[in-house]
């Protein structure tokens, strides 16, 4: 009786190679019954080979299609067995037991992030590439008002549109979308991003409710434009009441003299005449920013643009002496807008730039065109810096720190920018104050 499976395989192998011998020999001398014989022992040495090597790997097989059918209940026995097959045995179990301790934290990360995902107010949806929900949070579902969620299609309960607008949304594209709740209208940014994996590509749509923050920001700006309205328009009716309760009281009492209240009521009428005109011209202000018509928007060359912008403006620099720089048109850039407002746009921030630019002589202006994934033109002047107190209020409406201006220049420019799909931005490096220019 052989003590292992090991000794089985040693000796049918020496089996098979003595036979194999000896059928050659005896075939060669022409014996052939001997032959035949040890052609028999040469079969029967193989049929135990092959049945014992199938018991030998019977546990690494039994190991790797319990792995392959996440079973890891199984435990192989490491008693009753010669030295080799304990060992092998051995190294199974620590395999086993090194998988499922990898296959636990495995499942641990998951439901840690599951419960992340869970917990987070933004939506999270993530599809294949054939549109079927993979995965949904609870906050994707309670913003698009859905029970069950399986594929894209179900998104035409909402909108009709949806399943169009989320399938076809382009990598780090943000589109704004509104859903009516049974409460209220909820206004959402959904964006895409994608990852490649074994299955092929899975596509993560995030929905974010920017409603709020929305509505603060508009609040807050309909208090500062208010607060900003209110100080004009008191400013101007102050002195005219003042006025008007001077003048009843010196008709009440009599006055000294009639000259002399004649003389006074030229005078407080002059004021009222001055002070009105100055809120007229407020009022025109306001109507000239609420009254910006819809672009017409055409692609056109920036060079010669800037060249005519430039060109209106040059007595003025001229005048300063400043140094003006234009880089960036080479090759030329094309911009799709409206040719009468971003000439508009320009010429207000080359004249605030001259503006803010004293007559020492140092004066420079630059106009830099630059183009990565989006056209931008940056208006730069060395004059003094926008003090950091003042740089929150210089987009608001009416809001002015010059003597003799509207406060509505650099408004008016970003509401045009918005109107024609781009945006002004404003940002100080250096010596440099910048009003960027962004399509």
């Amino acid at each position: 009786m052989f003590k292992s499976i090991q000794y089985k395989l040693t000796f049918f192998t020496s089996l098979l190679v003595v036979s194999v011998a000896g059928a050659t020999y005896f075939l060669v001398e022409e014996n052939t019954w001997r032959g035949i014989i040890c052609l028999f022992i040469m079969f029967y040495a193989l049929r135990n080979l092959y049945v014992h090597y199938k018991k030998f790997n019977q546990n690494i097989l039994f190991l790797l299609n319990a792995l392959e059918n996440g079973d890891y209940s199984f435990h192989f026995s490491e008693v009753r067995l010669s030295k080799r097959e304990k060992e092998l045995n051995v190294m199974l179990n620590r395999i086993k037991d090194i998988l499922a301790k990898a296959r636990k934290e495995v499942i641990e990360n998951e439901n840690f992030l599951s419960l992340i995902i869970e917990s987070v107010s933004t939506g999270i949806i993530i599809l294949d590439n054939k549109n079927n929900v993979k995965s949904v949070n609870h906050s994707a579902m309670q913003m698009l008002g859905l029970h069950v969620f399986t594929h894209l299609k179900q998104l035409s309960a909402v909108d009709e549109t949806f399943p169009d607008l989320f399938g076809n949304l382009q990598p780090d594209a943000s589109v704004q979308i509104r859903i009516m709740t049974e409460r209220e209208e909820v206004q959402i940014s959904i964006r895409l991003s994608s990852i490649t994996l074994k299955k092929g590509v899975m596509k993560i749509i995030t929905l974010n409710n920017i409603g709020n923050e929305l509505e603060a920001k508009e609040m807050e700006s309909w208090i500062r434009l208010i607060r900003v309205m209110t100080h004009e328009i008191m400013n101007s009716i102050a002195p005219i009441t003042s006025l008007s309760e001077t003048l009843l009281l010196s008709h009440k009492n009599g006055g000294n003299s009639y000259d002399l209240l004649r003389k006074d009521t030229i005078r407080a009428l002059e004021t009222i005449n001055g002070t009105a005109k100055g809120l007229l011209s407020f009022v025109d202000s306001y109507r000239k920013f609420t009254a910006v018509p819809k672009p017409q928007q055409i692609s056109f060359n920036l060079l010669p643009l800037i060249e005519d912008v430039v060109h209106l403006e040059y007595d003025q620099i001229n005048e300063k002496n400043i140094e003006l720089q234009i880089t960036g048109c080479t090759p030329p850039l094309k911009v799709y807008s409206d040719y009468s407002q971003l000439r508009q746009v320009l010429l207000n921030l080359i004249k605030n730039s001259i503006e803010a630019i004293d007559s020492s002589g140092n004066g420079k202006i630059k106009i830099e065109v630059s183009y990565t994934d989006r056209v931008q033109i940056d208006v730069c002047n060395n004059g003094p810096k926008i003090p950091p107190e003042i740089v929150p209020h210089i987009f608001i409406p009416f809001f002015t720190t010059k003597a003799s201006g509207t406060g509505i220049g650099l408004s008016v420019s970003r509401y045009i920018m918005r109107l024609n799909g781009g945006n002004l931005k404003y940002h100080s490096t250096g010596d440099w104050t910048i009003f960027s220019i962004v399509f």
